[in-house]
């Protein structure tokens, strides 16, 4: 029961949003393309520029699945950090080791990805790590513990069963899916980063 209320949560948030957060969600949305409730076919009235650069910030949260806390903390890193601050931000929150753990095939979602982690299934460079913010550093090996390689989640990962509704992995992993083993070989550029969202629109939401 607590599965299907998070499930249509999502579903509910992925239409408010008009972006796909879960490939459940996405085939929803395929049979309803429009907002939730019952005045989600309605044309709708011209949004602020305050509500477009809201929106988008919210839509960058949601595909990481992290707090506002969390996300004001990296946007305040990307501001310090050399280069393009909307770029800087994406490719800090793409760092993070739940999404690596996504982009690598191991999980479907990002929810997954972060519980993989969260219940001590995956190592950095041999060592557990249990904090789905972990920022992984360039060089550094993600991999499934070997006392978890057998459950049948990473099994069924190990198949390439997420591929077909994860996009293809990224030049910055180096990923050996059969073995549940991933390498940053660099850092992310944001061009690359399989995220939807206007990454100028979010600094503008933060510098108001």
């Amino acid at each position: 029961m607590a599965n299907n209320t998070r499930a249509r949560r999502k579903v509910r948030l992925s239409r408010a949003l008009g972006l796909a957060l879960t490939p459940k969600a996405e085939k929803y949305m395929e049979r309803r393309p429009y907002g939730p409730g019952q005045h989600g076919r309605a044309r709708k009235k011209q949004d602020s520029d305050y509500a477009v650069r809201l929106r988008e910030k919210q839509r960058l949260r949601a595909q990481y699945g992290i707090r506002e806390a969390q996300m004001t903390r990296a946007f305040e890193e990307a501001k310090r950090t050399k280069g393009q601050t909307g770029e800087n931000l994406v490719e800090l929150l793409e760092m993070r080791l739940d999404a690596l753990v996504l982009r690598a095939g191991f999980a479907r979602t990002i929810a997954q990805a972060r519980q993989l982690v969260v219940h001590r299934h995956i190592l950095v460079n041999g060592q557990r790590v249990d904090r789905p913010s972990f920022r992984v550093s360039e060089g550094q090996l993600i991999h499934v513990h070997e006392r978890s390689e057998k459950m049948g989640p990473f099994q069924i990962a190990a198949a390439g069963a997420h591929r077909d509704v994860l996009p293809a992995v990224p030049a910055y992993l180096d990923v050996k899916l059969e073995a549940l083993q991933a390498k940053l070989v660099r850092r992310p550029k944001r061009s690359e980063v399989p995220v939807t969202c206007e990454e100028n629109l979010v600094v503008e939401y933060y510098a108001r």
